[in-house]
């Protein structure tokens, strides 16, 4: 009874389950980038990081700039699918840093990021992706 769904579960393809998670996982760190953009001329991204996030190991300035300028280049290579694991290898540590230095409350939220970037990572973007074009120029 049971089997129909289990396989038509297992016709999901892989392409289309990477393609939402580079789209899903890219999205969520591009806009925290582009409001961190915005948070710069008024200065509520450094107060943000000199109030609330107060990582122990960097300076707010360092920090803040290191975030922001990792949440607007990472994601679009996430989203487009070029250099998608280290994209999503770096978003992940990105992530781990939130997890247990600023937000460690919010692992349901953290986990559901991380499995996203670890997927892209085991797996790659997928055959919708710039990575999977340049694997096929390369040949």
């Amino acid at each position: 009874m049971l089997r129909p769904a289990i396989a038509l579960f297992e016709r999901i393809p892989q392409d289309l389950i990477a393609l939402i998670a580079r789209i899903a996982g890219g999205t969520v760190f591009l806009r925290s980038g582009l409001l961190k953009l915005d948070g710069w001329a008024d200065g509520t991204t450094l107060a943000l990081f000199r109030e609330e996030y107060r990582l122990p190991f960097l300076p707010p300035e360092i920090a803040a700039l290191a975030a922001t300028s990792a949440e607007l280049l990472l994601p679009p290579l996430l989203i487009a699918g070029l250099l998608t694991r280290f994209a999503a290898l770096a978003l992940l540590g990105m992530t781990l840093v939130i997890q247990l230095f600023v937000y460690p409350n919010a692992f349901d939220t953290h986990g559901v990021w991380a499995v996203c970037l670890l997927f892209l990572m085991k797996y790659g973007a997928g055959g919708v992706s710039l990575d999977h074009i340049a694997a096929k120029l390369a040949r």
